[in-house]
This record gives structure tokens, C-alpha cells and sequence, in this order.
């Protein structure tokens, strides 16, 4: 068979060339559009890859294994120098617009990075106090959320007589643990509470003053007030532009709170004075450098694991000593028990078991009694608060848990705040589900001891009984009916840690 062909023709590009005409549409940038930086970063780095591939079509085959199948390395690679400036500071916003008090900041840098930064960019403690100053803001405490110490010495603030506290959070691939968290809202709601005529204000800073310390912020106001995530998200965002532009601390903050992540909520892109330079492989902000030197440990991929529960397991998370000092007084006197001596409140106030022994059984005969099949289960009192509940165990030690106590309903047919200083006590126990064979926790209340503050241990057991039903059970049961029911649900009670 014979083939014609044109000897003038030009030859078809193979599959790993392009035409010249696609390289002047790539590099010829339009005129109207001026490039950031940002985005000449990534389009180089597309054109890397881009001609790698070209010149390397095969080299997975030939070089060796693949990137995904090389030992862990870490990301970076830059020697570690304590004397360095953090990454993208120097253009970074000093801080921002007051949030009830609380004044999200970049770090100040003490006196020993002078010869880094020139003298209309540098931001010290000095300067920090002087420009407060000048806006009518007097600061009385320094909250600082770096994981260093290399950046200042806290003496800088103590010498003008403010208090600084240290919550040491990693920078870098994990979001503030619970306990810390626990920290900074106590650390916050203690300064603002003992604050009488002058009101003085808190600096709160991370490096760069938006993803650690918004996160932070963000869960105060949420314990504070009565508003939803995404409500104190943009509140953050308002005072600290762009707000949090991490996806990971954003998620965070949606799971903790157990409320669903509106689709309209996007995270805001990595800020222009985070120059291209501080920008990873795939375009994404590099860490913040400030964790002394100890490199972050490789992600693990989140698999689901069907974990066995125990009596024994722990629930929640810890609480500053201090904190449960408080609340273990109040507990106490809520019971009416003594809270004298030096020691404190110390032992479990809740009632124990008697044996029923011949001298015991007397005492069916004197009163009215109620029969309940016996629970296997871990002895808990509850305390529920507004800016969270706490597991009380057997060792008179506090646990907090995420979970919502609605008041009871109105008239109107609405759920009015949550409660404030509810006592309860009760048992958890583990139930196994018939269908699924899935564990899941049950905590089974058997008495009311305060409501809101207000004692009432000394009204008859079948009275407290009725108030533990209308007071605590019937609106918590109707507010998760009526979310269920609506059509955008923002709380998921499903993703509390057990159930009531």
C-alpha cells in the first residue's frame, strides 16, 4: 500500500514537546496583570517540573525508588541559627484591633536582633508599651505562645511591671494541645475577672500573631460567649487581618466544638508578607521557625482504628491546678461541707455506698427507697459550666469535656443560655450497640446537688429527681431534636465524647 507524504511539511510534536506558539502564551505574561511574588514562585515552580519531567521522562525506572518510597526527611533543611530573624516579621502587621481587651501581636524582639532590623521596623517591648500607650491602652499582661525563649527575655515586660506567661505551643504541624488551651482561657478569664476600675489589657502573641494566636482567641470567646465558630472565626479575622490562614487550625476549631464546617467558610490565602521565599514545594507557608532547633516529626495519615474502652480510660483533658482549687471549693460548699483547714477541700464529696447489712436494713423500713439495677460502670460527678464540663473521678481530680447543657425552654419555645455551676452526679458505663457491635460511653445521672449556682441538696430526693428531668434532661433532649430536624444543623451532638 502506498502512503502519500508532504516532504514539506513540518513534523507533528512528540507527546513530551510543546509548540513555540504554547511557550509565548506561557511566558508571555498578559499586560493588564502584574505577577506577585507569590504567583512567580509558583508558576516557576510549574515550569520546573514541567521541564524535569521533559528531560527525565523515565527516571523513577532508572534513578531509583520514588519520593513516596524514601525514609522520612525533613522539610526543612536550613540550619538552625537562634539569632535569626523569624520568617516574613519584618513585613508582618505589628498587631491588631482589640478583641474584649485581649491584643493579638507579633513577637516583640528584644534588643539582641538591633543590628537585624533597622530602627523604623523594629518592635520591642519598648515599643510595643509606648505605641499601646499612645492608642489609651495600658498593658497588664504578656501572653506569649511561642516555643522558644530565644526572642526576648521576659524580664523586658516584668521591669515595667507586667505580668508575663509562658504557653509554650509548637509552631508547626499540630495545632495548640487541649491543655494549653484549658491555660490561656483560665490565664484570660482569671486577669479580666479581678480587673475592678481600670481596665487593663492583654497581649497576645505567636510569631507572626495570626494562626496559633487566633486559635487561642477564637476558643476564648467561644467559652466566654454565646456564638458559634464561625461567628468568632470572623470576628478574629476582622481584628487581625486575614485571620487564621491555616486549614488545619480552622478544622481544629470546627471538630472541637463539634460543629459542622459551613461551606461558604474558605480559609483565607497565605498573606503577601509571607514572601515566596518562606513558601514549601507545593506553595504553602513554611512553618514558623521558633521550635529551638527541633524539627518537626513527619505527618502520619489519620486512620480510623476501632480502640477498645475501658473502665479505666482517662476522659478529658487536664485543667490548671488552680482552676480545679476553685472548683473543688465550690463543690464543697454547694454540699454544704467544711471547707476550712490548709489542705482544702481534698477527698471526693460524693456520696459512697453502704452495705446492706442488718443495721442498714433498718433503714428501708424507715424511709421511701428507690431499686435500680446495678451499672458496671467508673463513679463521675459532673460539673457543667459555661466554658465547659468537668469530669470529677473518684480522686477528686478534673477532666474537662466538650459538651452542651442547654437551660430549660421559655415560652417562647426557646432554649435560653447553657448552665452555669450545675452539680450532678452519676456513672459511666460503656454500652456495646446489638446491630453494630460499637462501643459506645453512656453517662447514667442518679442525682442533682446545685442548679445554676443554687444548692439543693437539702430537698427531698424525689424533688431533685423532677428538677434533674426539666431542669437538665428534657432541654438538652429538645435542642437535639430540633437540630436534627433543621436543615443545616451547626452542632452535632453525635460527636460528643458519650452520651447522656
Amino acid at each position: 500500500m502506498l502512503v502519500a507524504m508532504d516532504l514539506n511539511a513540518s513534523p507533528l510534536p512528540e507527546e513530551d514537546e510543546e509548540t513555540f506558539e504554547r511557550h509565548i502564551e506561557e511566558y508571555t505574561a498578559p499586560e493588564e496583570h502584574v505577577e506577585t511574588a507569590v504567583e512567580i514562585s509558583r508558576r516557576e515552580r510549574e515550569e520546573r517540573r514541567r521541564r524535569l519531567k521533559r528531560e527525565r521522562p523515565d527516571d523513577r525506572s532508572v534513578n531509583g525508588p520514588s519520593v513516596h518510597d524514601r525514609p522520612f526527611q525533613a522539610r526543612n533543611h536550613r540550619s538552625y541559627d537562634r539569632n535569626k530573624l523569624p520568617p516574613g516579621w519584618l513585613d508582618c502587621p505589628a498587631f491588631g484591633q482589640e478583641i474584649n481587651f485581649i491584643i493579638p501581636s507579633k513577637v516583640p524582639l528584644g534588643e539582641s536582633f538591633n543590628d537585624l532590623v533597622a530602627p523604623g521596623k523594629r518592635y520591642s517591648s519598648r515599643q510595643v508599651i509606648h505605641q499601646q500607650r499612645v492608642l489609651g491602652r495600658k498593658l497588664g499582661l504578656v501572653i506569649d505562645l511561642t516555643n522558644t525563649t530565644r526572642y526576648y527575655p521576659s524580664s523586658d515586660w516584668e521591669r515595667e511591671g507586667i505580668k508575663h506567661i509562658k504557653i509554650a505551643c509548637k509552631g508547626r504541624d499540630s495545632v495548640p494541645d487541649n491543655a494549653a488551651v484549658n491555660s490561656f482561657v483560665y490565664e484570660v478569664s482569671q486577669f479580666l475577672s479581678r480587673q475592678k476600675q481600670t481596665k487593663k489589657y492583654i497581649l497576645v502573641h505567636c510569631t507572626h500573631g495570626h494562626n496559633r494566636t487566633g486559635y487561642m482567641i477564637v476558643h476564648y470567646l467561644m467559652r466566654s460567649q454565646s456564638m458559634s465558630v464561625t461567628q468568632a472565626i470572623k470576628i478574629f479575622a476582622d481584628a487581625r487581618p486575614p485571620g487564621i490562614y491555616k486549614h488545619d487550625y480552622i478544622d481544629g476549631l470546627y471538630a472541637f466544638y463539634h460543629e459542622r464546617k459551613p461551606e461558604l467558610v474558605i480559609c483565607p490565602p497565605t498573606p503577601e508578607w509571607k514572601r515566596s521565599s518562606d513558601l514549601d514545594l507545593n506553595g504553602e507557608a513554611m512553618p514558623d521557625d521558633d521550635d529551638d532547633g527541633v524539627s518537626a516529626a513527619p505527618g502520619h495519615e489519620k486512620h480510623e482504628v476501632d480502640v477498645v474502652m475501658t473502665n479505666d480510660d482517662k476522659i478529658g483533658d487536664d485543667i490548671p491546678p488552680e482552676q480545679q482549687k476553685a472548683l473543688q471549693q465550690f463543690c464543697y460548699q454547694s454540699l454544704k461541707l467544711p471547707v476550712g483547714g490548709h489542705r482544702g477541700p481534698s477527698q471526693f464529696p460524693g456520696s459512697h455506698p453502704v452495705s446492706l447489712n442488718r443495721d442498714n436494713l433498718q433503714l428501708l423500713r424507715q424511709r421511701y427507697y428507690y431499686a435500680t439495677w446495678k451499672a458496671d460502670g467508673t463513679r463521675y460527678m459532673m460539673l457543667i459550666t459555661v466554658d465547659g464540663c468537668y469530669l470529677i473521678d473518684r480522686t477528686f481530680t478534673f477532666r474537662r469535656v466538650q459538651m452542651r447543657f442547654p437551660c430549660k425552654i421559655t415560652n417562647d419555645g426557646f432554649v435560653e443560655k447553657t448552665h452555669h455551676f450545675t452539680l450532678l452526679d452519676g456513672e459511666m458505663i460503656i454500652d456495646t450497640m446489638p446491630d453494630s457491635q460499637k462501643q459506645e460511653r453512656r453517662y447514667l445521672i442518679y442525682d442533682l446537688m446545685a442548679v445554676n449556682q443554687v444548692s439543693v441538696i437539702e430537698r427531698p430526693f424525689y424533688e431533685r429527681w423532677k428538677m434533674l428531668e426539666k431542669e437538665v434532661i428534657e432541654p438538652r433532649n429538645y435542642e437535639r431534636q430540633n437540630v436534627y430536624q433543621s436543615r443545616n444543623p451547626y452542632y452535632r451532638y453525635d460527636l460528643e465524647p458519650f452520651r447522656v
